[in-house]
């Protein structure tokens, strides 16, 4: 049976890892991630994910690197304050769904599938909300949505790595019918 779910912004986030002068990964998250699920988990081909993440809220645990990372140089957070995705076919079963969509960051809308790696059951919270909880991955390309900043280093590469890892961990509060 289809449900309605509100993704719940308290305990919703998704994470991210760049490669950083080619020795290590640069970690952070967004926080802020609020939208729609429409979910039928013995029809799943139906189901739909609509979902919107405050760019401003990135943290990667150092201001300097953060206010960089909003400035026009990057996420431009002043001119386009969300990233959104919106589902346009979703296949699988059980807990291995594909969700394709269009992800939009910074202006620049592109397809992205997120690879869903669990789908929690179903219950009922403390305050009598019923909640379903779920873990996804994708990779995605800086440069593909025109976040192209970087700078070469002397012994070769570049300083930021084109390739972003990303992992999200969504809660859901079931809406009433």
């Amino acid at each position: 049976m289809k449900s309605t779910y509100a993704i719940d912004p308290a305990h919703s986030h998704v994470q991210f890892s760049v490669r950083h002068m080619m020795i290590s990964n640069v970690k952070g998250a967004f926080s802020g991630v609020k939208g729609t699920v429409v979910y039928d988990p013995n029809a799943p081909e139906t189901s739909s994910v609509q979902a919107e993440i405050d760019a401003s809220s990135i943290n990667t645990l150092d201001a300097n690197r953060d206010t960089h990372l909003k400035s026009p140089d990057f996420l431009d957070v002043a001119q386009f304050p969300t990233i959104t995705f919106q589902s346009t076919k979703i296949e699988g079963s059980g807990d291995s769904l594909k969700i394709h969509g269009n992800l939009t960051i910074h202006g620049v809308t592109k397809p992205a599938t997120l690879q869903v790696e669990e789908i929690a059951q179903e219950g009922k919270d403390p305050w009598g909300n019923m909640r379903i909880g779920a873990a996804a991955k994708a990779k995605i390309k800086r440069s593909d949505f025109g976040l192209s900043w970087n700078a070469a280093l002397e012994t070769g590469g570049m300083l930021v790595g084109d390739e972003l890892k990303l992992d999200f961990e969504i809660q859901l509060i079931k809406q009433a019918a």
